[in-house]
């Protein structure tokens, strides 16, 4: 009877190893004839995949290449955030008040004390603006003052509020996919415009409106029409510290309210603009300004270091942030997050600090810190390298752990498998998991660098190659 059980064991190991092998020689098919396309003819490609269960490799090409991963990194900074931070980690935002009341007046400043949370007044959470900004007047209230004798003050000084990630386009950053991540964050720092357009390729179009209201020393339109079902080729210049706006590109004709979207460089002005407006419809009187850090440094005002809280808010917990971050690929979240470990660690949240750090807790736990060539936390830095090993590597460390469930709920869909997805200008990426019909789980990293022709076609053929893993 011994002898009949070793030799059934026997037999399906190697029914397994004949199965495993067959996958492998699928994907090495699939992978060799993805690599001779005429679109892949200039392109680097790499592609990773190991057995989840074993940690065996199933299929390894260009592993320890270093590649632009696009969105896919944001898989690196999502896992780092739940190490570093926790799961239940919220970003807080304090109403504070310095000074004395007398009577009906507060002789002294509001502080209102930030900490770059990216979901502050997103309208995909309950902190909205309209829940901010009655929070912030509410806590004012309490003080049952009529007159406010001072300044509201914007503390955003604990994150570097100057620094945009290295490697960032002028193109990218004035739309809303680039906005920066600064101190104080505001409806995920984006405004939108709307466009009107003729019946004529080739005319001139119309700026109808911004939402919400913005204020530009110029506004320079030079979108023009396109045909009709060409979607969105409008893009937005904008110069950090400048006030001028500059659009190009095309809309499709006959659109009577096209709606692009933009970045907002400097949200502390809108904040301030509507806390001012929401504190002028109350029962209080303002004498004072709304000043952010930098104001107050200028003008050598101090911000107070003694004060009373009056309350206290935060954003969504880190897993519901992460759940957007990837669904979504909100680079802004990516951005805060990064300096948000810095800060954590450090006592203030800068990008180049927050990319050291990442870079550390994953050279001790093993990788080679040049697999994460990094410098932003969202991947939208085309200097970033990365390689499909170290992604995989992560991914497969994110699988033992006990949040694991809530960031593999982060991935889209893709394909019928779960992954993250990255692009950008000729970068295409693929990284996640998935389980076959007959049961095996994989992990895999799917990185293109330098195709050409249009990404839907390298898309198409990507997901043929990971086809084989189904």
């Amino acid at each position: 009877m011994k002898k009949v059980f070793l030799l059934i064991a026997g037999c399906l190991l190697f029914i397994s190893g004949i199965v495993a092998q067959t996958v492998s020689q699928r994907l090495q098919k699939a992978f060799q004839q993805f690599e001779t396309d005429s679109q892949l003819r200039h392109a680097i490609s790499s592609l990773y995949v190991i057995d989840a269960k074993t940690g065996q490799v199933v299929f390894d090409k260009n592993s320890q290449v270093g590649l632009a991963p696009a969105s896919t990194q944001k898989i690196i900074t999502s896992v780092t955030a739940f190490e570093l931070l926790g799961r239940g980690y919220v970003i807080p935002m304090y109403v504070r008040y310095s000074g004395y009341t007398q009577r009906d007046t507060l002789f002294g400043d509001i502080i209102l004390d930030v900490w770059g949370d990216p979901t502050f007044g997103s309208n995909r959470y309950y902190n909205k603006k309209e829940f901010i900004l009655s929070f912030i007047l509410s806590s004012i209230e309490l003080l049952k003052v009529k007159v406010l004798n001072g300044n509201i003050i914007i503390n955003d000084s604990r994150i570097d509020n100057l620094s945009i990630p290295d490697g960032w386009i002028w193109q990218d950053i004035g739309n809303y996919y680039g906005a920066p991540s600064k101190g104080l964050n505001w409806m995920e720092n984006q405004f939108d415009i709307l466009l009107s357009s003729g019946n004529i390729l080739g005319d001139t179009t119309k700026i109808i409106k911004f939402i919400p209201d913005m204020k530009f020393e110029r506004v320079v339109n030079e979108v023009v029409t396109a045909p009709k079902g060409s979607g969105d080729n409008a893009y937005v210049y904008l110069l950090p510290g400048s006030n001028t706006l500059l659009v190009r590109g095309t809309i499709p004709v006959n659109e009577v309210s096209f709606k692009i979207s933009a970045s907002l460089l400097n949200p502390n002005l809108l904040f301030s603009s509507m806390l001012k407006d929401k504190i002028s419809a109350s029962n209080i009187k303002l004498l004072g300004s709304i000043l952010d850090s930098k104001h107050c440094k200028d003008n050598n005002i101090k911000i107070p270091d003694v004060w009373d809280d009056l309350g206290v808010t935060s954003s969504p917990s880190l897993d519901s942030i992460i759940y957007w971050f990837n669904r979504k690929s909100i680079n802004l979240y990516g951005e805060a997050l990064i300096k948000t470990f810095a800060y954590e660690k450090q006592g203030f949240g800068s990008t180049d600090s927050g990319v050291v750090i990442v870079k550390k807790f994953w050279k001790d736990k093993g990788l080679d810190e040049d697999e994460l060539n990094i410098y932003d936390g969202s991947g939208l830095s085309p200097l970033n390298r990365v390689t499909t090993h170290a992604q995989v590597e992560i991914l497969k460390y994110a699988k033992t752990k006990d949040w694991f469930p809530y960031f593999y709920k982060s991935l889209p869909e893709y394909n019928g498998m779960a992954m993250k997805s990255g692009t950008i200008s000729d970068v295409k990426g693929f990284c996640g998991y998935h389980k076959a019909k007959d049961g095996k789980e994989y992990i895999f990293s799917f990185l293109v660098n330098n195709y050409s022709g249009k990404t839907s076609w390298v898309v198409s053929k990507m997901y043929k190659v990971l086809d084989e893993l189904k």
